[in-house]
């Protein structure tokens, strides 16, 4: 004799869904709650990263004290390990390498040495996931009931998602840090704006902004006040706008640097060029806003089907159904 079932709906034992989405709930509190106790600050972190940055320009070496210097030493005997690895197997490229650095540049990580472990990563992480799944499907029976096309897709599928995973994953923190900063970019050129007018340097003029945009929005603060120091110290004032330009993937950066590299190199008004940029930039972002808002209706249309409509139907025909049902048992 078989166990009984629960109630199914389509096929699907309706307990078994139920306690699934317990579960994913339960976890969302727990990771809500998480959350909500363990906030730091968000300028700790890339405040300590700028005042190394400030020691590198100043001092022309890494680290200023013996102990970081014994720390960085040993992060790059590291790095080094996985770049001989690399090199051995003849698969490390220096465009590879400098396309990598550039990813976590504009992604928000500092650290170079990570670049030999992004192309490690994409040589490593298919040989330990795709090697499990391989013997997982063609060597248990848990996927025995699949067709063979099935078998294939899923080890493929686990082949390509593992090797670019590490692209994937920069790709979205770089998504998320130029949303960031395209969100801010207009108060920022505005407060560029009250300072060029009231007298100070360019480089005053964005450690000001940068302190004061610091809180709201902290990568726009991380990036001006980088470009501050950089503005105090590199001999070619140039260099410092096309390094803010080469870490934000953004258009929008790109034309504030031109703006900013003409009126260095020409004398045009700051003021002015500024201003007209950010009326520009709040204008596409209202307009962002407003096609966001035109597409919505087309969004919610499928839960408005999948999800409210039935509930709406349950809600309001359930009690004459009820009472239908009533009805004839009673007779």
């Amino acid at each position: 004799m078989t166990a009984a079932s629960g109630p199914t709906i389509l096929g699907i034992d309706v307990l078994w869904v139920a306690t699934l989405l317990a579960a994913v709930a339960a976890l969302a509190m727990m990771v809500a709650v998480y959350a909500a106790t363990t906030v730091r600050d968000p300028m700790t972190k890339r405040v300590k990263a700028l005042n190394e940055r400030r020691e590198q320009l100043k001092a022309g070496i890494t680290a200023s004290t013996s102990k970081r210097r014994a720390k960085l030493v040993q992060r790059n005997e590291n790095a080094d390990k996985i770049r001989a690895f690399l090199s051995l197997l003849k698969v490390l490229q220096d465009s590879q390498v400098k396309q990598a650095q550039l990813k976590l540049m504009q992604a928000g990580i500092r650290s170079k040495e990570w670049a030999p472990a992004v192309i490690f990563g994409r040589l490593v992480l298919p040989i330990l996931i795709g090697g499990p799944m391989i013997w997982l499907v063609y060597f248990t029976p848990v996927f025995a009931d699949w067709t063979p096309m099935k078998q294939y897709g899923l080890v493929a599928v686990s082949f390509i998602l593992s090797y670019k995973f590490p692209d994937l994953y920069l790709k979205n923190k770089i998504q998320k840090r130029s949303h960031a900063i395209r969100k801010g970019l207009p108060d920022a050129l505005d407060l560029l704006v009250i300072c060029a007018e009231a007298g100070l340097t360019v480089d005053a003029a964005f450690g000001r902004v940068a302190r004061e945009l610091g809180r709201a929005y902290p990568e726009l603060g991380e990036e001006f006040q980088l470009t501050s120091i950089e503005l105090g110290f590199l001999t070619d004032r140039r260099n410092a706008f096309e390094n803010l330009a080469m870490r934000i993937d953004l258009d929008a950066v790109r034309g504030v640097v031109t703006t900013m590299i003409q009126t260095e190199k020409y004398g045009t008004p700051l003021a002015s060029a500024l201003r007209v940029l950010s009326a520009e930039f709040r204008n596409e972002r209202m307009m962002r806003a407003e096609e966001k808002a035109a597409r919505l209706p087309a969004i919610m249309t499928i839960p408005l089907i999948c999800f409210i409509l039935p509930v709406l139907f349950i809600v309001i025909l359930g009690p004459a159904a009820c009472s239908i049902n009533d009805s004839f048992i009673n007779r």
